[in-house]
């Protein structure tokens, strides 16, 4: 029985790793690179193996740098099954299909401004044919991959639909439990549940994305988010939100939701100017069954996500109709990294404002537009164009959908109380940096800890 890692080894996106049991090959996750534009595509067009040789791909959650090379190893012929709970299922037929139209459009602008031909990624109709070959199964309920190899989902807690995998591996008699945490949610985030630490491992391959610092208190910022409100548009300017179409959209809306209904923010307008996001909201509106109902909130209201405020703009001229709207009002839009889609756009048009207020509250990865207004560059190049920063800069980490180094030390914490037998465990999905502090502050306490390198083997 042997992992291989490939893909978020000692980086963060391009979740893959690869499974070898009784002669069979199954991917976990088939994540897409994001950075450096060159170098991503160049690791986005390698293939992890060769097509042939994967048997089945189980599929944590819907993010895409876990899922977003799904319509790839299908373009070059992958038919076989791809498993994920019906949540992930329902959010890939959107999100793979918006990642296709970004795929589609950027190969026309680059071959439009180099004049030579650039093949997409992927295109729509692979995105099509990854749910023709996507099976949902329910938390809880184990399911033969290939021989020797049975998985089953619990609760990760990060978004809708996203799971931990309990991946029981048998060969020659021998049987072996491997935990593959996935990305780990926080304990205590809105409308979702808390996570469900899996039992019984013999080795885990966990995530590391914040292992080197701990949030605010989630309680915290709804507060924190009604205090960067209420000044901006004391000032009469804008809060731009860049915000992953998926969880994080959903949850902004649903505490800037309770804090209209206390008045604790002004009535301006609140505008989700993503037809992604909004297509998302429909999902998340699908799935009630998987809200968190401890919260009361969750309980006495039917619609989280629809209120007087909050305005969907779908279509491209009311998005740009925004750029010329007066007074204050919050628009929040993909991407979350701030890298492609309207929030550029809303961004070229306002970071020059002092008034207005970048409102970051998501993991930022390095060398994407995000990161740079982050680290407040005085200069950020937009549209082409280079922009002076002007603009207040409020970053919110304690909205993260990721642990932090408390929580997932929590986390692991209660998968080793249920596992007597445990042995290493690899941590995957973070930087350098923060992958160094989590090993030393696991090995600390007792804990076996490596941190692989891409194309590191192991067997088990």
């Amino acid at each position: 029985m042997e992992l291989e890692f490939y893909g978020a080894a000692r980086e963060v996106t391009g979740s893959c790793h690869i499974l070898r049991v009784n002669g069979h090959t199954v991917l976990l996750d088939c994540g897409m690179f994001q950075g450096r534009r060159i170098e991503s595509d160049e690791k986005n067009r390698t293939l992890p193996v060769p097509i042939g040789e994967i048997d089945a791909v189980v599929l944590s959650h819907a993010h895409i740098d876990h899922s977003g090379r799904l319509p790839f190893l299908v373009s070059q012929g992958y038919d076989k099954t791809i498993w994920a709970t019906p949540a992930t299922r329902d959010l890939c037929a959107i999100m793979l299909a918006d990642s296709a139209h970004i795929q589609e459009q950027d190969a026309r602008f680059y071959a439009k401004r180099s004049k030579q031909t650039v093949e997409p990624l992927y295109a729509m109709r692979d995105a099509t044919r990854v749910q023709e070959l996507m099976v949902g199964v329910p938390y809880g309920k184990t399911f033969d991959v290939v021989p020797g190899v049975q998985v089953s989902y619990v609760d990760a807690g990060h978004i809708l639909g996203s799971a931990s995998v309990i991946v029981d591996c048998s060969e020659k008699g021998v049987t072996r439990r491997l935990i593959f945490s996935a990305d780990v949610g926080r304990y205590g985030l809105p409308i979702i549940r808390d996570p469900q630490p899996p039992a019984g491992g013999n080795i885990v391959v966990m995530e590391s994305t914040y292992g080197n610092r701990d949030h605010p208190p989630v309680e915290d910022m709804r507060g924190a988010l009604a205090k960067v409100v209420t000044e901006t548009a004391a000032r009469g300017g804008r809060i731009l939100i860049p915000a992953f179409a998926v969880g994080r959209t959903q949850e902004i809306i649903y505490d800037l939701h309770i804090l209209a209904r206390e008045k604790r923010i002004p009535a301006i307008p609140i505008y989700v100017d993503s037809p992604l996001a909004i297509d998302t909201t429909s999902v998340f509106e699908l799935h009630p069954e998987l809200f968190d109902q401890t919260e009361e909130f969750v309980r006495e209201v039917a619609d989280l996500f629809r209120f007087d405020l909050v305005h969907y703009t779908r279509d491209v001229s009311e998005s740009k109709a925004l750029n010329s709207a007066q007074g204050p009002m919050i628009i929040i839009a993909a991407s979350g990294m701030a890298e492609a889609g309207r929030i550029v756009h809303h961004l070229a048009n306002g970071v020059s404002d002092p008034r207005n207020t970048v409102l970051i509250v998501g993991f930022q990865a390095e060398h994407t537009l995000g990161r740079r207004i982050v680290e407040r560059r005085p200069m950020l190049k937009l549209l082409g164009e280079e922009q002076p920063l002007r603009a207040d800069v409020v970053v919110l980490n304690g909205y993260s959908a990721h642990a932090d180094r408390t929580e997932l030390a929590r986390w692991l914490g209660a998968v080793r109380k249920s596992s007597p037998a445990l042995g290493t465990v690899y941590l995957v999905h973070g930087e350098a940096d923060a992958q160094d502090a989590l090993q030393a502050q696991l090995t600390g306490v007792g804990y076996k800890v490596e941190a692989p390198t891409p194309r590191t083997r192991i067997t088990f």
